[in-house]
């Protein structure tokens, strides 16, 4: 039996009377690519700390390939890099220096090749040599997710990588971390850009005030937990009143509104052609991961 990458058990943890995390147990396998949701103040971040080292719960426990994170240390953060959601550096080094000195966490010297790897696939080459200090913000971001790989780890964690970057290192970023997946590293991603999970994520867990409230395969949560979108443009603007339960939004003659099977379509046209309304634009859409986050959250 192949050992989990990452395994939380009964964990909780409380911060000033506040219950941050509620009996967590989650795993995620070796190769998958994981998408941990939820709110602000849902729990992820502290999660994420345990697993990291960084915070201690109160009683369960957390494993990085098979190693506790308290007990087997040394082992369990040699597994794991995470890429943190503030922006953390020293401003006396430049870059390549703070990825040598980052390497030498690790033990690892003569480690250019990999560093000029990383370099390149985050589009920072021509930075090399500059100073920390000299970067913008997306940038400073940049060498976050560098740190996190310099010493290849087989388990990453990305809390919001993403967050108040550009278009540009948002596919830059994407694209060698698909290329890391496909080699076998783990991925777990934290990001309220939920287009970004359901793209990238092969099973998700979502978080409410320190619980797991959904925790399934992406395909299925799209499956079961939507409804259907239907947008017409209408004239004359006089929708049947048979179908206004069903309106989500309104823009002038422009209506959206619900389905949860496509068989529900044909009887409700069959009701705007009795009402004498004829369709001028017509669109139908599936859920999306955030029609589904949306709807989860609120029923919790």
């Amino acid at each position: 039996m192949t050992i989990p990458a990452i395994k939380f058990q009964h964990l909780h943890k409380h911060f000033s009377g506040v219950q941050a995390l509620q009996d967590i147990s989650l795993t995620v396998e070796q190769g998958e690519f994981f998408a941990l949701l939820g709110s602000n103040g849902a729990g992820k971040t502290t999660l994420i700390s345990i697993l990291a080292g960084l915070v201690r719960a109160d009683s369960g426990s957390a494993e990085v390939m098979g190693h506790d994170v308290v007990g087997d240390y040394r082992a369990a953060r040699q597994l794991l890099g995470v890429v943190p959601q503030e922006l953390a550096y020293d401003p006396f080094f430049t870059v390549r220096e703070t990825l040598r000195i980052q390497s030498g966490y690790f033990g690892l010297r003569h480690n250019d090749n990999w560093i000029d790897e990383v370099l390149f696939n985050l589009g920072l080459t021509d930075k090399a040599d500059a100073n920390m200090r000299e970067l913008s913000g997306g940038m400073k971001r940049r060498v976050l997710v560098a740190q996190a790989l310099v010493h290849k780890p087989p388990v990453i964690v990305l809390d919001e990588p993403t967050a108040g970057v550009d278009v540009e290192l948002r596919q830059s970023l994407w694209m060698f971390v698909r290329q890391l997946n496909a080699q076998g590293h783990t991925i777990m991603l934290t990001t309220h850009y939920l287009e970004e999970a359901e793209a990238l994520c092969e099973r998700v867990a979502m978080l409410k005030q320190g619980q797991i409230v959904a925790l399934d395969r992406t395909a299925n949560l799209l499956k079961n937990g939507g409804e259907l979108r239907l947008q017409i443009s209408i004239r004359p603007d006089n929708l049947p009143l048979e179908l206004i339960s069903r309106v989500v939004h309104q823009s002038g003659n422009t209506y959206t509104l619900t389905m949860k099977t496509p068989a529900e379509l044909e009887p409700m046209l069959a009701q705007l052609r009795l009402a004498g309304v004829e369709i001028e634009n017509m669109a139908l859409s599936e859920p999306d991961l955030e029609d589904v986050f949306v709807q989860i959250m609120g029923r919790s």
